[in-house]
């Protein structure tokens, strides 16, 4: 028997060895999916980009740093992706044993109670003297079907890849958390800075107020004078209240992506105080392949279903799967370990080919090619994306930068015209309404400025968020 077991083998792998072959042949990744470059970006061949930078190297404000730091460690999004990423693992190893043997341990023990009249119970109480039959069996079992068509191969490649991509979706959610906690930082920064513009309004407008009603006082101007100056001021003051709770929400918000209950945040600089730097390094779109997780997830996918293909297309053709089972076997509890004669074994091995179900199996495998043609068309898509976002970044940041250098300007002219009309209205050469007016602009100026920084700021951040910067 051992001989024959050894034959059977040596024939499987035999076969194996002959026959083992591609059933279909893959899709490659498509080339033609990527621009030769970035809009709003020159011609380069540069492949160095700033996504290259880790997390800590492109953000420098210390406030930020830690913020991100205490998300990456206590976001629960980020939890979940970890725990998604050990399931994944934990599939792929049991994929490994996927060419090993199922082999089964088995201890039976059974008694039976033939009728007297059937030939069995005849035959027992002639041959034992007894009504009743034991059987005691021990031993061992083995059923292992052979790779021929890559089916396992191609099972442990699905599992490979959908490890790859829960990694990926940690990545693509770790980009998302970075850039959301900076942007939301930057926009608490903003609000700050609001804020004070509109409490030194308020000052501005008091003071304006006290000139008015000493005019008034003097004859010089009528009640009106005063209501519209008080008005002038109730505007700036109501942006108060909103901006203090609008500054308590960011602060909430903040508290959830860094997994901690709702609490102030620290901040130790101010929105003024930080430079906008002009990095322009952004590299060329084939490189999104390996710095999105995204793209990087989509490849992945169109791997999986070139091996899914492979999966359903083995599935038409034979299976070649050998049995065995061995071990002790004896009608008497006494004789069970009597070895060799309760020695017992039984080799089988044989082709099985789909008949009557050959049809849902041909289903199956045209389904996996329409779903490996849309893994394509998904790749293609996130492509697209990816692109389209690193382009939206760039034209932001550059168009950015020049609405700031005229608000700028413009912040500037009224600054001196607030002060020329103040000058001329205590000197009885310009009427109250210039005042307010110039007073009223330079306040919408200010917020303007304000948060056309913060703009700029985000706007960087999604540049490096887009290119695939913020999972490092």
């Amino acid at each position: 028997m051992k001989k024959y077991i050894t034959k059977i083998v040596m024939v499987a792998i035999l076969i194996t060895t002959l026959i083992s072959c591609k059933v279909s042949k893959d899709i490659e990744t498509p080339k033609d999916a990527f621009p030769q470059n970035f809009r709003n970006a020159s011609v380069s061949t540069d492949t160095t980009s700033i996504a290259d930078l880790e997390w800590k190297n492109f953000f420098t404000e210390k406030d930020i740093i830690q913020l991100i730091d205490s998300a990456i460690v206590r976001n629960n999004d980020l939890q979940i992706a970890v725990k998604n990423i050990e399931i994944a693992q934990y599939r792929f190893t049991q994929s490994k044993w996927g060419n090993v043997p199922q082999v089964n341990l088995f201890v039976n023990a059974s008694t039976s109670n033939p009728s007297d009249n059937s030939f069995t119970g005849m035959n027992l109480n002639q041959a034992l003297g007894q009504k009743h039959i034991d059987d005691y069996s021990a031993g061992a079992s083995l059923s292992w079907e052979a790779d021929i068509w890559g089916k396992i191969r191609n099972q442990k490649k699905v599992a490979f890849a959908g490890y790859l991509q829960s990694e990926e979706v940690r990545k693509a959610l770790q980009t998302n958390i970075v850039a959301n906690v900076s942007k939301g930082y930057y926009n608490l920064l903003m609000l700050d800075a609001q804020l004070d513009i509109a409490k030194k309004n308020v000052q501005l407008n008091d003071s304006t107020t006290n000139i008015i009603k000493l005019k008034f006082d003097a004859g010089q101007i009528t009640s009106l004078g005063i209501q519209q100056s008080e008005a002038q001021r109730l505007i700036a003051a109501q942006l108060i209240p909103l901006l203090e709770q609008n500054i308590a929400m960011q602060e909430n918000a903040l508290s959830v992506l860094t997994g901690s209950f709702p609490n102030s945040k620290q901040r130790t600089i101010q929105l003024s105080s930080i430079e906008v730097k002009n990095n322009s390094a952004i590299g060329i779109p084939s490189s999104l392949v390996s710095r999105r997780p995204d793209v990087k997830s989509a490849e992945l996918a169109l791997k999986a279903a070139n091996a899914n293909v492979g999966i359903t297309k083995a599935d038409l053709y034979p299976a070649l799967r050998i049995t065995a089972q061995g071990g002790l076997n004896s009608f008497e509890t006494s004789n069970w370990f009597n070895i060799p004669a309760s020695l017992f074994g039984t080799v089988a091995g044989g082709l099985t080919q789909p008949l009557l179900n050959n049809k849902r199996v041909r289903t199956q495998y045209n389904i996996a090619i329409v779903e490996r043609e849309k893994a394509v068309l998904n790749f293609r898509q996130s492509v697209l994306v990816a692109v389209s976002e690193v382009s939206d970044a760039l034209v932001k940041v550059e168009k950015l930068q020049l609405q700031e250098g005229f608000l700028k300007e413009r912040v500037k002219t009224l600054q001196q015209a607030i002060k020329n009309s103040n000058l001329l209205f205590k000197n009885g050469m310009a009427e109250y309404l210039e005042v307010l007016s110039a007073q009223s602009n330079l306040l919408q100026s200010e917020l303007e400025l304000a948060n056309i920084k913060r703009e700029q700021l985000s706007a960087r951040t999604d540049l490096y968020r887009a290119l695939g910067g913020g999972w490092r």
